[in-house]
């Protein structure tokens, strides 16, 4: 297809069988923010009256029916945890204080944060002692309770907020090599699956691989994608060609990667900035969702960048990768704790599909099995 601009380049790829073309056409294009009763829930476009809130609750629903790759992904952390299991299974009032100690650094070496540790410790203490449990079983009931309140109360909005207007903007942020646009390939893929109309564009003009990692992408999941032509083209000129391209040809989401950069570089980071208001200035309330990826192999190392991206940017939402190759799962509480982010999306493998959807209920499960 020809270039919109001289810098910038449409590229169109074929659809795959599992995604037909013919899905999204002839529809009504009315939007609401009450989807219609009875609606089947595999019929979603972005004509549909409601499309984009059950888009997101249809993706949430979705991860309720993976929790087994929930569960083996989070294997690791599971065993730092199975210690747990030891102490309470032979509990009794006498041993309280030494069982405590070592659920505690039970809990720390898992990532879990010295604040939120001594939070659940010292709560776990009290209704110990005042008779509230009094079996190793209501012990660990009440530890996985206290865990689920902390990640529901400060991170409660974990479904995709894309609004109601056509297209939904999202932009993928975050450092060198944590996973970025991976992410964006795996989220283009599950948005695909579910009858969504993807656009990718790839802001990330300083990586040189990272435009033809990203063409990959769209070719495997059946996306088309806007691409800079000349090297080092601003990122905001290709994320504002993108959503434009959108706005006029019906895309459901724009899906944006950028390039990684540190935290510390002030005007990298100001290119953000830039990325923000261009897209804005396309359709109003653009960017829906500013998602940072964070690797979770980097365990509480990760909250010093969350903080000042979200300083510069203001974060909406996580998406943790590479958990499945980690010991400190606990760095999920621990991140939502401190900076009240909701967590999107987990990694959990290195399949298309293991982009899993966060579901806090399936987490604890799965690391206090």
């Amino acid at each position: 297809m020809a270039a919109s601009s001289a810098n910038l380049s449409l590229l169109s790829k074929p659809s795959t069988a599992s995604s037909p073309p013919h899905l999204l056409f002839n529809l009504p294009k009315t939007l609401s923010a009450n989807p219609r009763p009875g609606t089947s829930r595999f019929k979603c476009s972005a004509g549909q009256t409601g499309f984009f809130t059950r888009l997101g609750r249809l993706i949430k629903e979705k991860a309720k029916s993976d929790v087994e790759k929930v569960f083996s992904g989070f294997s690791k952390t599971r065993e730092n945890l199975a210690v747990i299991d030891e102490l309470l299974l032979y509990w009794n009032l006498a041993d309280t204080d030494k069982v405590l100690d070592e659920l505690e650094e039970a809990l720390l070496v898992s990532d879990f944060g010295p604040r939120i540790t001594i939070k659940i410790v010292e709560n776990l203490r009290e209704d110990i002692l005042s008779g509230k449990l009094k079996s190793g079983s209501e012990i660990k009931d009440a530890l996985k309770k206290s865990v689920l309140e902390l990640i529901t109360t400060r991170g409660s909005k974990t479904e995709l907020q894309l609004g109601f207007r056509k297209p939904a903007v999202v932009i993928i942020v975050g450092v060198n090599g944590g996973g970025k646009t991976t992410s964006l390939g795996k989220l283009a893929y599950r948005l695909k699956n579910e009858g969504a109309k993807i656009l990718m564009a790839a802001g990330d003009t300083f990586r040189a691989a990272a435009s033809d990692q990203l063409e990959i992408w769209a070719e495997r999941t059946g996306c088309e994608i806007v691409v800079a032509e000349k090297d080092k083209a601003k990122a905001s000129s290709v994320l504002s060609q993108a959503v434009k391209r959108g706005k006029e040809q019906g895309f459901d989401v724009v899906l944006c990667d950028t390039s990684g950069r540190l935290h510390t570089n002030f005007s990298l980071m100001e290119e953000l900035i830039a990325c923000k208001k261009a897209v804005g200035k396309i359709v109003p309330g653009a960017p829906n969702e500013i998602l940072l990826v964070l690797d979770g192999t980097t365990g509480l190392n990760m909250l010093p960048q969350a903080r000042e991206f979200n300083e510069v940017v203001g974060i909406t939402g996580l998406i943790l990768t590479k958990l499945d190759g980690s010991a400190r799962g606990g760095c999920v509480v621990s991140v939502v704790d401190e900076l009240g982010i909701p967590v999107k999306f987990v990694g959990v493998g290195e399949g298309v599909e293991d982009l899993q959807p966060f579901d806090a209920e399936a987490f604890v499960n799965a690391i206090f099995s």
